[in-house]
């Protein structure tokens, strides 16, 4: 790294998909392209707006059940997205935009919900709701952690691979978290998860630029030894049942 031309970020509707800090996944990647002298350039495309189809990486973030439904419909009938993962571009969702992105999911009245089906992945409501930290064995990517807040039980088809194995909390289904299909991941952490997992930030980057020079972050490192340290002694973030 770097590259001449600047790298793209789209923030995909955050007046609707922006609930829970996932708008700090943009600001990470934008940080991050900064320390290595690449340009970057952050976009933040409002409901209702056309998406932009020029983007490098596109952020969806996570969002309320009518917030959910009505960002599905409005991608839906713009259709870039579509568009933008048939071209393997980066895409990251978030809680909420990961299920918008597969088959079905339980919308705000207890209905199944038409999603894109961008993802053959399918989510259902369940109990007990998922609510704090979440710990993950993500293979290469080493330890990944966030914290989730979600109702929500995903099951992958065939040849969708998880993102990570869950050792503490739930995530999809207590056994794995998210997705990654193409250069398409999907995950229920929050955090904003880039800020939690640079090596998670350096990966979508990686898949834009080729291979970029690792960064010295001391600070991030220790405080997330001591996240997931606190999780895996029981101490904080357990699933427990809440109201909706």
């Amino acid at each position: 790294m770097s590259t001449e031309s600047a790298v793209r970020v789209i923030e995909v509707f955050p007046d609707l998909l922006g609930t829970y800090g996932d708008r700090g996944n943009s600001l990470v990647l934008g940080h991050r392209c900064r320390r290595r002298s690449q340009p970057c350039e952050l976009f933040g495309a409002r409901a209702g707006e056309p998406l932009p189809a020029d983007g490098d990486i596109y952020l969806l973030g996570g969002g309320e059940d009518a917030a959910q439904t009505a960002a599905t419909e409005f991608l839906r009938a713009d259709g870039t997205l579509a568009k933008v993962i048939e071209a393997g571009r980066v895409v990251l969702a978030v809680c909420a935009g990961l299920q918008i992105l597969g088959r079905d999911f339980t919308g705000g009245q207890g209905a199944q919900v038409p999603g894109l089906g961008l993802v053959d992945v399918s989510s259902r409501a369940a109990d007990p709701r998922a609510v704090g930290e979440l710990v993950l064995d993500g293979g290469e990517l080493g330890e990944l952690c966030g914290f989730e807040n979600h109702a929500g039980r995903t099951a992958l088809g065939p040849g969708v691979h998880p993102l990570g194995r869950v050792r503490a909390g739930i995530g999809n289904d207590g056994a794995a978290d998210g997705f990654v299909s193409g250069r398409t991941l999907g995950t229920y952490m929050h955090g904003p998860v880039l800020a939690r997992n640079p090596v998670l930030a350096d990966r979508l980057l990686e898949w834009v630029v080729g291979e970029v020079e690792p960064l010295d972050d001391p600070l991030i490192d220790r405080w997330r030894a001591e996240r997931i340290r606190t999780r895996e002694r029981g101490r904080d973030g357990v699933a427990r049942r809440a109201a909706e």
